[in-house]
């Protein structure tokens, strides 16, 4: 009898801990809408399914997330986090980000050179920020070949472009003035005879959809996923790449310094790189993969800004290395609002 006893409670003590193991929660810091639903339906589907341990959000803007973790630093809130290139740069800096071990991601293998971001932080999708119009709004015949042809005067009080990070148009100004992004001030001057063409700027996707919606901004220095986005709302928006190419930018995942779940934390940032999660994640949001053995369904890869090959990362984009654009982020925006948001 006792022996059937001990058993039994044996048995529902190994039960109570196989449940316990299942119900264990991975917290996620990301941004919210679409992209924590994006985050969720690609990425956490499959690590819920293989793991069995559950995934919670924390979401917010990325520089308010960012703050948050300065302030809970030595004991995160979350365990993985989703940011851009250059600010995950800034938790790199400030000791928030573990230094990854390569070897427990081992679809990083298959990564793009301009996602092996840092020894802390990879990339996860792709895109670029380029020059979206509206063809029945836009001056007749208009076309955009290049990204001086923002400068027409015939775009008078027309563009739009994020006043969250200037560092897209900084970086074309002082290309088109024979500079680059590290001599950033060669292109002020040309950035200043801009003005004139500007007639909003933008806080978010939202605002930027409702812009060109409307009209009230026909032409704007737009996010691809958001103008592919409106392109399925039935806003007949058309996306090019100019002869100098999109100004890239990476989305990236790292582990928190102090989380207690890197097991699970590796893991999800393994599946992250998974070719089938990155074919999903480049159909949802029409995002450039960032593994090469991804097979990306034909229509979408010839979508401008799409990059499947490592040439095309490298050809027909616009890249502001990361590190230096978490340097100057701060004194690009102080000039930009000072200097040309300040007609």
């Amino acid at each position: 009898m006792r022996c059937h006893l001990t058993a039994a409670i044996l048995a529902a003590v190994l039960a109570s801990a196989g449940s316990a193991a299942a119900a264990e929660t991975l917290v996620v810091s990301t941004w919210g809408g679409s992209f924590r639903d994006l985050i969720d339906e690609t990425i956490a589907a499959k690590f819920k399914a293989e793991t069995g341990a559950e995934v919670e959000y924390v979401t917010g803007g990325t520089i308010d997330r960012l703050n948050k973790a300065k302030l809970s630093k030595g004991s995160p809130e979350s365990d993985v986090t989703f940011t851009t290139a250059h600010v995950g740069w800034l938790y790199a800096n400030d000791g928030l980000f573990e230094t990854l071990d390569l070897a427990r991601v081992p679809n990083a293998r298959n990564l793009v050179e301009p996602a092996r971001v840092s020894p802390y932080h990879l990339g996860t999708w792709g895109y670029v920020y380029t020059i979206g119009y509206r063809p029945d709004l836009a001056p007749k015949g208009m076309t955009f070949s290049s990204w001086a042809d923002l400068w027409d005067p015939r775009l008078k009080n027309s563009l739009a472009a994020p006043d969250f990070d200037p560092s897209h148009i900084i970086a074309v100004s002082a290309i088109l003035a024979g500079g680059d992004p590290a001599h950033w001030e060669k292109g002020q001057q040309k950035l200043e005879a801009l003005k004139p063409n500007f007639k909003a700027f933008y806080t978010n996707d939202a605002n930027s959809q409702q812009l060109i919606a409307t009209g009230e901004t026909p032409v704007q220095v737009v996010l691809t996923m958001n103008a592919y986005y409106m392109k399925a709302q039935d806003v007949p928006i058309t996306v090019v790449i100019p002869k100098e190419g999109g100004v890239l930018g990476v989305d990236t995942v790292a582990i928190n310094t102090g989380s207690k779940k890197a097991d699970l934390a590796y893991k999800f940032i393994d599946i992250a790189l998974d070719a089938g999660v990155q074919a999903k994640i480049a159909a949802m949001k029409k995002g450039s993969p960032t593994v090469t053995n991804a097979k990306i369904d034909p229509e979408i890869a010839k979508l401008p800004g799409v990059f499947t090959t490592p040439e095309q990362w490298s050809k027909e984009a616009i890249l502001i290395d990361p590190r230096l654009r978490a340097q100057m982020t701060a004194a690009w925006r102080k000039w930009f609002t000072e200097n040309i948001m300040a007609k």
